[in-house]
């Protein structure tokens, strides 16, 4: 087994992979059973759900707790670059020898049974973070939440559940309020749930739940409010009022998720170094990432190129806000989106705001949109573009067609991670 890589594990792992995905718990349960139910043995486990900003609320949330000596394990997905960056034990990725025994050890526990690929590996997460000890593990839901693989935790000491908004439709319905009831499953009985800004459909639902669940609610605009003041955030709630540096991560809309942050740290700590640490030490890859060094900066030779991962109509608005208030150079898209997407939902916010969209095909993703077909989507709102064989041939194009533009490369994570490894 030693003779083994973790990549390999994770190829042979994809073999169980049931012919069709039927989101249940079933699977979990009964490996997390053979495997000793670690779930029992984790710190004390935040849970957190939502459509947008689960990430960036983590990393605020992760940077609060590390600021005032706390120690955290993080489950994240998808990853960008390298699997290991979904397990983070202590802030630090699991080490390679580690990720390679957990999964080895998941795989035989399993005896070949039908699991999906997250399910395995959410499995092989919990186990190893209830190997190490910490203070908080910070557990992000991969999709939905009801039926989601992480949603094994009884007794959390706190949910959280970022903004909804309509993504995953084949799985979670096609409403808000299907979606936001599947996102509202994590809710447990008597545990308080911080609930970010939400359209009024969602917060009823979510409220709705909560209330079940006999659950202590905070919600932004009832129990918090958090609002932009000149260069600072001005948060309060019904005990506290704080200003706080604007956060680090870029865009309107990390104020909203700095606030869910916020909020949830008042549930854990009175410390102020906390919220200081929550808004300005936060990292978070791929989410309005301004690239500085490396080979595709090079090759387009302009001084603003961003990175970010959002792929559904939110995120397209979120980017398009921020794109539009900086009142800079003219902007180009690089993009390339997975078929599951909705890609005039995320497209149409750039309408009169970029000049020209570089279509690009995600290398080795079997769900990629073809090229050809951005392009045509993008036409078709009334946004030019034109289709490339690859990404290098679109940021040729774009550096020889555009010089002086601000770029901004997007449209999935999978794309942005692709991005990371060839810009090392």
């Amino acid at each position: 087994m030693k003779n083994l890589s973790s990549d390999f594990i994770l190829n042979r792992m994809m073999a169980l992979h049931p012919k069709v995905i039927d989101l249940t718990l079933d699977r979990v349960w009964s490996l997390l059973d053979s495997l000793g139910n670690p779930q029992n043995n984790l710190p004390k486990v935040i849970h957190i759900a939502g459509t947008n900003g689960k990430g960036s609320t983590l990393s605020m949330l992760r940077a609060g707790l590390n600021e005032i000596g706390l120690k955290t394990h993080a489950y994240t997905s998808p990853h960008l670059v390298r699997f290991h960056e979904r397990i983070q034990l202590n802030n630090n990725f699991i080490d390679e020898n580690d990720l390679t025994d957990i999964l080895d050890e998941c795989y035989s526990a399993n005896k070949n049974r039908p699991i999906t690929y997250f399910e395995i590996t959410t499995c092989a997460a919990i186990l190893a973070m209830s190997r190490k000890h910490a203070d908080y593990v910070l557990l992000e839901v991969g999709l939905g939440g009801r039926l989601d693989a992480t949603n094994v935790i009884s007794s959390p000491a706190l949910t959280i559940i970022t903004p909804v908004s309509v993504d995953h439709e084949q799985f979670l319905g096609n409403t808000i309020k299907q979606i936001a009831g599947e996102k509202a499953g994590i809710i447990k009985p008597f545990c308080p749930v911080v609930i970010g800004k939400q359209n009024k459909e969602a917060l009823e639902v979510i409220t709705e739940k909560a209330l079940e669940q006999k659950a202590p609610i905070l919600a932004e605009g009832r129990q918090w409010h958090i609002k932009e003041v000149a260069n600072s955030i001005s948060y309060q709630d019904q005990n506290k009022m704080m200003d706080l540096p604007k956060p680090n991560l870029l865009g309107a809309h990390q104020i909203q998720n700095a606030g869910t942050a916020i909020a949830a740290l008042t549930q854990l700590t009175e410390k102020k170094e906390a919220f200081y640490g929550a808004v300005s030490k936060a990292k978070w890859p791929a989410r309005m990432q301004k690239l500085s060094t490396g080979p595709i900066l090079n090759a387009l030779g302009h001084s603003d190129v961003w990175l970010d991962g959002g792929h559904n109509p939110a995120a397209g608005k979120a980017l398009a806000s921020y794109l539009s208030n900086q009142n800079k150079k003219p902007t180009v898209l690089i993009c390339g989106m997975l078929k599951t997407k909705d890609v005039a939902g995320y497209l149409s916010p750039f309408l009169n705001l970029v000049e020209f969209l570089a279509a690009v095909s995600i290398p080795n993703e079997q769900n990629t949109l073809t090229a050809d077909e951005t392009a045509k989507h993008a036409n078709e709102l009334g946004i030019k573009s034109k289709s490339f064989r690859s990404i290098s041939e679109g940021v040729q194009f774009v550096a020889n067609q555009f010089p002086n533009y601000q770029v901004l490369i997007c449209g999935s994570l999978y794309l942005a991670g692709h991005i990371l490894s060839e810009n090392q």
